[in-house]
């Protein structure tokens, strides 16, 4: 008797206590993938001061390289990107890492400056993988994982972009910059098999043309304010983070210890620990609301930019700066993703297009702002336009819309 009576409280508490789901292998390759496949288009960061020495061609020249990388990227988000609702994002997946293959290559070999930005642009115009996934990473967990597995993504995105800074900037100082894109290339390739294994096959959500698809982008612009108004925040503070990570080694090279890339790398290295306190902050903000989370993010990177122009020559004071501005934009951009994803069930790929979209054009139009405030005012007025960025970005999510 004593037996049964034991075992009837053990077979209660497994009743009444269920066991956290946990959270799919699937999804950590996701993020990881996310991340290894959007450094491609900012490993030139930390390289533009040799590449554009390699070419002869001055700072703010260089910096176009990036500009137009993220034209590129932009142009994908608008014109590849929807088909993720209309054919198999696996498939989908697998093509466009051959192209970003090729792509890297290509950059690689050219030895002609205008040929170099055309390749740049194509880089971008194929490195739309990260952004599949978030429509994959909801497909394969459970409804209420949904936001953590997002934010898994995005957090190996973001982790993408700063380490990429810092891969490039040591490999490109240790082997050249040709190096590392050759070595890109060949990761896209051994990321190809994991993924083939790793995505399960989806069937489309939409069955129109793919002129339909695109018309129906506008549509969606026009019926979720929502959209519009984190999108347009999110231009803006991306816009402020592309536009000081672009200059950031233009500001290195020229003080009189003349840093190399391999010191901007070390910053991006610093930048991840922002990253690691998003992920680590996520219980709190899932307290807050969309309007105080955004408001929260969004006063963190308006803060990093007085905190870099404060430090001058001072390199140790930057560190909190660019904790602040990493963790800021993550906070700020799972936030508003996840909210922006759960406006159409059945347009998730589409919804998650116009956002990019809005989005990238602010990176690019930042990472060009950047080089010519850095011609026209230096490291003053390279951080005077990201704090105005910031703060614009920060009265866009307080003041619109009731949230």
């Amino acid at each position: 008797m004593s037996g049964q009576s034991q075992s009837v409280p053990a077979s209660g508490t497994a009743a009444t206590t269920p066991m956290p789901t946990p959270m799919p292998p699937a999804v950590w390759a996701l993020a990881a993938a996310a991340g290894i496949v959007v450094a491609n288009n900012y490993y030139a960061q930390p390289l533009l001061h040799e590449i554009g020495g390699a070419f002869g061609v001055a700072d703010w020249a260089a910096s176009w390289i990036s500009g137009l990388t993220q034209l590129g990227y932009t142009l994908g988000l608008l014109l590849i990107l929807p088909l993720g609702d209309r054919m198999d994002r696996r498939r989908l997946v697998s093509v466009m890492l051959l192209l970003s293959c090729a792509a890297l290559l290509g950059f690689a070999a050219m030895q002609h400056y205008p040929g170099l930005l055309i390749t740049g642009f194509a880089i971008g115009l194929v490195s739309i993988v990260p952004q599949i996934m978030p429509p994959v990473a909801r497909k394969i967990v459970a409804p209420q994982q949904r936001a953590s597995a997002i934010g898994r993504v995005m957090a190996g995105l973001l982790l993408g972009i700063v380490l990429s800074r810092f891969v490039g900037g040591w490999l490109g100082h240790l082997l050249g910059w040709r190096a590392v894109y050759l070595l890109a290339a060949a990761v896209m390739l051994g990321l190809l098999l994991v993924l083939r294994r790793a995505i399960p096959a989806m069937p489309p959500d939409y069955t129109g043309s793919y002129l339909g698809l695109l018309r129906s982008l506008p549509q969606l612009w026009r019926a979720h304010a929502d959209l519009r108004r984190l999108a347009l925040a999110a231009a803006l503070q991306f816009g402020a983070f592309s536009l000081f990570w672009s200059t950031f080694a233009f500001h290195l090279a020229a003080l009189p210890q003349h840093y190399t890339a391999s010191m901007v790398g070390n910053f991006a290295l610093v930048g991840a620990l922002g990253v690691l306190g998003a992920m680590a902050s996520a219980p709190l903000t899932r307290r807050l609301s969309l309007r105080a989370t955004l408001a929260l993010s969004g006063a963190l990177m308006a803060l990093a930019f007085p905190v870099f122009t404060m430090a001058g020559a001072q390199i140790l004071w930057i560190v909190p700066g660019v904790i602040l501005l990493d963790l800021g934009m993550q906070i700020s951009h799972v936030s508003s993703m996840t909210r922006v994803l759960e406006l159409d069930e059945s347009a998730t790929s589409r919804l998650n297009t116009v956002y990019m979209v809005v989005r990238f054009s602010g990176a690019a139009a930042g990472t060009v702002t950047g080089g010519l405030a850095w011609t026209w005012g230096g490291w003053p007025g390279v951080c005077l336009v990201g704090m105005l960025a910031c703060a614009a970005g920060l009265w866009l999510n307080c003041h619109q819309g009731r949230r």
